[in-house]
């Protein structure tokens, strides 16, 4: 295969696609990745100030534009999705990544948690799907399908080590959710598809780094290593790009095996 062919095969030039909570995190670390592939990317985040801070310092190396919204109730989706549609005929790619969590002990867990974190991490990503539906199928076609990449968790999948309820029961939701989705927007040219990350860098992990040191966070994980940014945004570009295109209701995790073989 040729260089050329290669480029053409995991390219996203050209493409719309919008990232949510991109303003920091694996959100700004995929939406990186798409504004250096050349494609002309939207991120969104609740603070303005820090969403257009973030979009300033990607657009250096590309097209970033910042958005601020709120996910968490359906007035936000739709309001997101009437500002992008004042902008673009259509929308290649949605990756859903706005997220949040509540740790609580059992005992005390309190229901606004359950409120909170499901609003944003399942409403708002069903809400806003549904919102952009119509972008979503004016960019597809049968050789190049529009793409959803909904960011799950191995929390989704394996029993965590927090008291994170709330959270962990979001993220199972969220995968079946995208293999429901899966299936029904198959005829019309939409794939959706889950990334479940393990252990990454995040300030909340650098956070128990410091308290329980890293070898210890480490022990638990095969490949012995945290998740890095290469390793998100190479599963991103891939479900977005041609050589995806075939791949849909699949929850890839990128774990460095934690979740799948720990």
């Amino acid at each position: 295969m040729q260089t050329q062919q290669l480029k053409d095969l995991y390219g996203v030039a050209g493409k719309v696609v919008v990232v949510t909570g991109g303003s920091r995190g694996i959100g700004r670390a995929i939406a990186q990745g798409f504004v250096q592939g050349g494609a002309r990317t939207y991120i969104c985040a609740r603070d303005e100030q820090a969403c257009l801070q973030a979009a300033q310092e990607m657009a250096v190396g590309g097209e970033c534009v910042a958005i601020a919204a709120d996910l968490s109730t359906i007035e936000g989706c739709r309001d997101l999705a009437a500002r992008l549609a004042a902008k673009e005929t259509h929308v290649d790619v949605l990756v859903n990544n706005a997220g949040t969590i509540w740790t609580q002990p059992l005992a005390e867990y309190a229901e606004s948690g359950w409120s909170k974190v499901f609003d944003v991490n399942v409403k708002g990503t069903f809400f806003l799907i549904q919102s952009l539906l119509k972008m979503l199928k004016s960019a597809a076609s049968p050789q190049d399908p529009a793409r959803v990449i909904n960011i799950g968790s191995i929390g989704g999948f394996r029993v965590p080590d927090h008291e994170t309820y709330a959270y962990s029961a979001s993220k199972a939701a969220v995968h079946q959710l995208s293999k429901h989705l899966a299936r029904q927007l198959a005829p019309d040219g939409v794939t959706v598809n889950v990334i479940a990350p393990g252990r990454y860098r995040s300030e909340m992990l650098e956070k128990a780094i410091a308290l329980q040191g890293a070898e210890s966070l480490l022990a638990p994980i095969p490949l012995g290593r945290f998740v890095e940014d290469d390793d998100l945004v190479g599963a991103a570009l891939f479900l977005a790009s041609k050589a995806g295109s075939a791949v849909t209701g699949a929850i890839l995790p990128v774990d460095c095996g934690h979740g799948t073989v720990g």
